[in-house]
């Protein structure tokens, strides 16, 4: 997996992107939800193995979790903005996955769960896999994580998010 740092900052840029106006609670909820899949390492707890379609990189990491949780979502919280908070929220979801099969390690992504088990990788590989746990990530692999992730994940987001404040800006004159 890609940190959580990594995928807060994808669900940032995305709601970024979106500038819908609708406040800080979209922007969190973005950010929440690019983190979120990766709760189904809790899983390990219950006994249920990584490659069980609710295992790591399973069902969590699915379009059709991506969608069902942005639809949720926008129901409880979208107001008269329902189809921009659906937008970004299951976008912001499904980001997690697509940075997970662009990861160099584990068992591939559960893109397609319930329909299919098959598990998914880029051809690209490009992002050093992040350690599970807190004590891991402190360590030279940590180190590798944060440099590959500032390679591929956060350059490009500040690039977007650059273009994004010159674009606004400019339009402001």
């Amino acid at each position: 997996m890609a940190s959580l740092f990594g995928h807060g900052l994808v669900g940032y840029t995305i709601a970024k992107v979106a500038n819908s106006g609708t406040g800080k609670l979209l922007l969190f909820l973005a950010m929440g939800s690019a983190i979120l899949p990766d709760m189904d390492v809790l899983a390990f707890n219950f006994g249920i193995p990584y490659l069980h379609p609710l295992g790591h990189r399973g069902f969590t990491h699915s379009i059709v979790f991506s969608i069902l949780w942005g639809g949720m979502l926008a129901l409880l919280f979208g107001k008269q903005r329902k189809t921009i908070f659906f937008a970004v929220i299951s976008l912001s979801t499904l980001s997690h996955g697509v940075l997970d099969a662009l990861t160099t390690g584990g068992e591939g992504v559960g893109f397609l769960i319930p329909f299919s088990d098959e598990r998914f990788f880029f051809p690209f590989k490009v992002i050093r896999v992040s350690p599970i746990g807190i004590g891991k990530f402190f360590s030279e692999w940590g180190l590798q994580v944060i440099f590959s992730e500032l390679k591929y994940i956060a350059i490009p987001c500040l690039l977007v998010l650059l273009f994004l404040h010159f674009k606004r800006k400019n339009n402001e004159h």
